[in-house]
Parts: structure tokens; sequence; C-alpha cells
């Protein structure tokens, strides 16, 4: 997709630097929200602790409150990487498209690449349904989340109409965690999260926010139930500051093109959860839902 750059555009691309630098001092991982920051950290210091190692350089791991955090900071230089959803990464590219290079995604146990946005309540609150959930309080996670709002607000609005019209209150939880967590406690009716949707809902499924809030202990399965579930969307990618050296995009490349057999332990938690592989990915993948951003922003 071409794009004219606009002035903050253009400001961007010079901060970063088109022409990609020498060397690096440090490396700085961008670490997307949906769960606590201490929780987030704790999870990944294995791949801090590898991507350290390997580029020779200290590596540091920032956890912004939300989205947008990971977004401006690879916009504006001041991230190396990022695990973005697909919309995150649509946002960075229509802000700049230079930012960043795609490099890999998730591929799912049964070879699958996406993943859904899944609808939720309490089994005890007689929710079945996304109708049983009108008028009631509603949550999505984050206004820059695939799974936790552009999709499920797009497909449910097509349905449904407005949706402050449908929910008594829809609300903006501040990430997937707090979505569970606050469905679970009674604090919102209802909510989305996301999930690969393999295996079993007793464990969270296979993959996604609902395994590593099972995982953490954050919540007990059997107290949720499902009640929708958006059409498949895209694996967000991998991404790396396109003025990076090429050697530091080449080995963060092949280190992770291989983490599940080298190490999966810490490629589990890099994929908060269970999966088969990182596999190549580009940029063409996202278009779909690059446009829906571009059509939501305009609106």
């Amino acid at each position: 997709m071409k794009k004219l750059l606009t002035a903050t555009a253009l400001t961007a691309l010079m901060a970063n630097g088109a022409v990609a630098q020498d060397a690096i001092t440090e490396f700085r991982l961008g670490i997307l929200g949906g769960e606590n920051a201490q929780d987030r950290a704790n999870s990944l210091e294995c791949f801090r602790t590898k991507v350290e190692t390997l580029l020779g350089v200290p590596t540091k791991l920032f956890t912004p409150a939300d989205y947008d955090g990971v977004i401006q900071g690879l916009i504006g230089g001041t991230l190396d990487y990022g695990f973005l959803g697909a919309s995150a990464y649509a946002k960075v590219y229509l802000t700049d498209p230079e930012a960043v290079d795609v490099m890999l995604s998730q591929q799912n146990a049964d070879g699958s690449l996406g993943y859904y946005s899944i609808g939720f309540a309490r089994t005890d609150s007689g929710i079945k349904s996304i109708e049983d959930a009108k008028g009631k309080v509603f949550a999505f996670a984050d206004p820059n989340s695939t799974s936790g709002y552009l999709v499920p607000g797009a497909e449910l609005s097509a349905k449904y109409g407005k949706l402050e019209e449908f929910f008594s209150e829809v609300k903006m939880s501040g990430g997937h965690e707090q979505s569970i967590v606050g469905v679970a406690n009674g604090d919102f009716d209802a909510g989305v999260s996301w999930a690969v949707a393999l295996g079993n809902w007793e464990d969270g499924y296979d993959a996604g926010a609902f395994r590593k809030a099972a995982d953490a202990g954050l919540v007990d399965m059997s107290n949720l139930t499902e009640i929708w579930r958006s059409t498949i969307i895209p694996e967000g990618p991998m991404v790396v500051r396109r003025a990076l050296p090429q050697d530091v995009k080449d080995k963060m490349y092949a280190m992770l093109d291989t983490m599940w057999q080298d190490d999966p332990e810490c490629a589990y938690a890099v994929a908060a959860g269970e999966a088969m592989d990182f596999v190549p990915v580009k940029h063409e993948s996202y278009l779909g839902i690059v446009a829906a951003r571009e059509l939501q922003e305009a609106q």
C-alpha cells in the first residue's frame, strides 16, 4: 500500500533514522500490555537474557501500561523490537511505513496462522450469547488491540448497531488480563479477549490471554464461558526497527526462527502458550487489517 508521508511521519522517520546504524550499544524490547508489567517482565526474562547474550549488548524490557507505549516507541526509535498485534502493526505502518521490518509470526499447533476474539462471561451470569449480554456492561481491552477492540468492535457493530446503545455501558479495561479478571470478579458482565481456540477451554485453550491468565492462577476457566467468537484474525508480526544494522536483524530473525526447537520453554513464554513454530510473514498478510484500521481512524 502506497501512502504519502505526512509531516509527522517524516519527523518520525528522521528520528529513527532512514539510514541503517553501523552498530548498537543496547537493545530495547517492547512488550505489549495485556497483563501487569511485573508479570510481563518475569515471564519474558528468559527472552531478554537470550537476546542480550546473542547481541552482546545490554538488553532491556519495556512494559508500557498500554499498547500505544510500544507503538510510539517503535515509531520514535526508542524501541528496537516488538511482537505486535495486527492492529498495532497497522497503526505503526500508517504512521510511518519505514519504521519497522516485519519478520516472523506464530504458527499454531494445527499449522494455522490465526487466532480469534472470544466473547465470554461468568458461567453463573446466565449470559450464554451476545444477545444475552444486551443491556449489560461490556469490556474491550485496548483501542489498539486487534482482538480486544478492532475486530470485535467492527463485527459486533455490523450486527447489533451502535454498541453504546446495545450494551448498557462499553468500557476499555486496559488490557486482556484486565478484561478476563474483571469479568471473573464481576466488574464487567461480559467482554472479549483472545485465544487460538485450539485445545480445551478449561485450560484457556492452547495459547492466548486466557491461557496466560489460567497458567498464572488468576482465573479458574470453569467459572467462565464462551459466548461469541469472531472470524479468524491474522497472527500479529514480530517486528524490528528498520534502521538497525542488518546483522542485528539477521541474528534476531535466526534466533526466533529456531526458538521452538532450541528453547521451547522460552518460546512458550513469547507465544503466550503452545504453538508449532515462529514462521516468516510479510507486510502483505496485514493489508486487510491496515485497511480496516485506516477506515476506523477516518471515521
